[in-house]
């Protein structure tokens, strides 16, 4: 498989992207709802620790994945009703915001709250603001309807993909897999020919 993306399917590099990010995002926020549910109060603050780290990494891989968009070429679009392309961009569109704003909205909360933000124990980022009591109320609630708003969106993002392996039988889903084999080219249901 190449790095870079061809005709047919995405590149090597743009699946990990693709997969290590959807990964960190869905990991790190069942790990968000679930951090009440620390034993102590210090099984908290590590936790909210290493949660923060794993937002900061996902921020900077998606910027890099918005890098690499740009520099890489894209399969093109499967034939598909206009309606469907349109919907698709804006998804897509829709979950790059998302993908950034959601850590750096973490950011914000942290940066608000006035303590410091570490990446994995190795050093400080500085804060994005000045402490705001506030603000902290909102920034948390900016924070979590960012996470739910994209959660909707990756169910939208989710179930077209799906439909188009189950239902069209064309190669959507099947060229962003890490693994498997496109369909043979042939008159196949919105799959190019």
């Amino acid at each position: 498989m190449s790095l870079r993306s061809n005709d047919r399917q995405w590149g090597s590099v743009a699946k990990f992207f693709h997969w290590i990010i959807a990964l960190g995002i869905l990991g790190n926020g069942v790990f968000g709802l679930l951090m009440d549910l620390a034993g102590s109060p210090m099984q908290k603050i590590n936790w909210l620790a290493l949660h923060k780290s794993i937002g900061l990494t996902v921020l900077a891989l998606a910027l890099l994945r918005i890098a690499w968009r740009w520099a890489d070429r894209r399969p093109p679009e499967a034939p598909m009703p206009r309606w469907q392309q349109l919907a698709a961009r804006a998804a897509h569109g829709v979950l790059y915001v998302l993908i950034v704003a959601l850590p750096l909205s973490g950011w914000w909360f942290n940066s608000v709250t006035g303590k410091p933000l570490q990446w994995f124990k190795l050093f400080n980022l500085p804060a994005l603001v000045g402490k705001n009591d506030e603000l902290r109320h909102v920034a948390h609630g900016v924070h979590e309807y960012l996470f739910w708003f994209l959660i909707l969106v990756l169910v939208v993002h989710v179930g077209g993909a799906l439909r188009h392996h189950v239902f069209d039988h064309d190669n959507v889903l099947r060229r962003m897999l890490p693994f498997g084999r496109l369909r043979e080219r042939g008159p196949s249901k919105g799959d190019p020919s």
